[in-house]
């Protein structure tokens, strides 16, 4: 298995994470968990709790819902990193107040210096209309270029629909 990069891209709720997870069981090398959720209510910690008990005991979880970069430099060749999700990243940025181009150009320049294998979750926000309020179009717009900037990177691109994976750059696993 050796496809340095992989980015699974697809809607809420269409399997991506499950997906990702089966990826990185495959790996011969320590396994990392790059968790970028908070948990601001009963539902996130219920849907934490569910992937981390899905996940077992052979996984390192590292929580960093805005320092993935800081996260990834500290990785080595010998291990995979399942980063989920990316969406997650760039909403808690936007919500913060972070100045959005500087951190993806951060998390970017860490994945592109990172030595271990990385599979990186991601939704696709811009196959819906537009939204009505300014927040929700700057989120979609910001979404759109970290996927595109994600896509541009990795050596294999995913995309996931009902559960069901179609490669859309490189080959299925």
């Amino acid at each position: 298995m050796s496809s340095r990069v992989t980015f699974i891209l697809g809607g809420a709720a269409s399997g991506k994470s499950a997906f990702a997870e089966e990826i990185v069981e495959n790996y011969v090398k320590s396994k990392v968990y790059l968790a970028t959720s908070q948990y601001l209510d009963d539902e996130m910690r219920a849907k934490v709790a569910t992937h981390r008990a899905r996940r077992g005991p052979d996984w390192t979880t590292i929580e960093a819902p805005l320092h993935c970069a800081a996260a990834l430099a500290r990785l080595g060749a010998d291990q995979v990193c399942l980063m989920d999700c990316a969406t997650m990243w760039l909403t808690n940025h936007l919500l913060s107040g972070s100045d959005i181009d500087a951190e993806q150009a951060a998390l970017l320049s860490a994945i592109d210096a990172c030595p271990a294998d990385l599979v990186i979750v991601s939704n696709e926000v811009g196959q819906g209309i537009v939204p009505e309020n300014a927040l929700a179009r700057r989120f979609r717009e910001a979404q759109g270029r970290l996927n595109i900037a994600l896509a541009g990177r990795a050596d294999r691109v995913i995309l996931i629909a009902a559960g069901l994976p179609l490669a859309i750059k490189g080959a299925l696993p």
